[in-house]
Order: structure tokens, then C-alpha cells, then sequence
């Protein structure tokens, strides 16, 4: 691919942008909603191409709402920290049954401690 076809900016930290907000401001609800609807480059998402979306686990989000770092997470659910750490920062993501352990996790952690405790 050219770079001929890209468009380079390099912003100045010495004067930096400031959006003007005051016609925006003075839109309504309504009108912000035509507006964004109008932009044939962000219309909204059908039904059916939500009910195909892949739907994302945060594991980050699962570990911070139960307090636990991601060495005690790793520990408490039987789980490698190599691979809790490439989960939360995105360099590795969970294959099916992972995922099914994270949402079982988010809905009943106790459970799992417990069962993991087990073996």
C-alpha cells in the first residue's frame, strides 16, 4: 500500500486544537439523533447484526469487580498468569472454553473457587 494515499497529521503540541462547541450545544436530543443518523458512515447496528456480534469477556473487569490482582485471579481459578495477562492486555484472547469459564466466573465466582479448591 502507498503512503501517497494516506493522509499525514502531525499535531503542533505548541497550539493545540480546541473544538468549538457552541453549535453543537445548541442541538437538541432529537436533532443530534437525525444527525447521527444521517452520517451513511456510522449507521446504527441492525438486529440481526447484533444477534451475530461476538460478544467480548473483559477479564480485567471480572478480576477488578472481585478485588484480586491478576496473580491472585490466575491462582484462585486454576488458571496460568502468563495467560491472564495476555488476556487483559490483549495479546492472547480466551478460546471457547475459556470464555465459558469467564462467564461462568462473572455470574458465580464463589462456585468456582470452590470447585477449583476441590481438586
Amino acid at each position: 500500500m502507498s503512503d501517497d494515499a494516506t493522509t499525514k497529521y502531525k499535531p503542533d503540541p505548541g497550539k493545540p486544537y480546541k473544538t468549538d462547541w457552541t453549535e453543537a450545544d445548541k442541538l437538541t436530543d432529537d436533532e443530534i439523533h437525525a444527525a447521527a443518523l444521517a452520517d451513511p458512515d456510522a449507521q446504527p447496528s441492525t438486529s440481526e447484526q447484533l444477534e451475530r456480534a461476538r460478544r467480548i469477556v473483559d477479564v480485567r473487569l471480572i478480576r477488578e469487580k472481585l478485588g484480586l490482582t491478576q496473580e491472585q485471579f490466575a491462582r484462585r481459578f486454576g488458571l496460568s498468569l502468563d495467560l491472564v495477562r495476555g488476556w487483559e492486555d490483549k495479546t492472547s484472547t480466551p478460546d471457547g472454553a475459556a470464555l465459558v469459564l469467564l462467564r461462568v466466573i462473572w455470574a458465580e465466582p464463589e462456585t468456582v473457587r470452590k470447585v477449583v479448591a476441590a481438586e
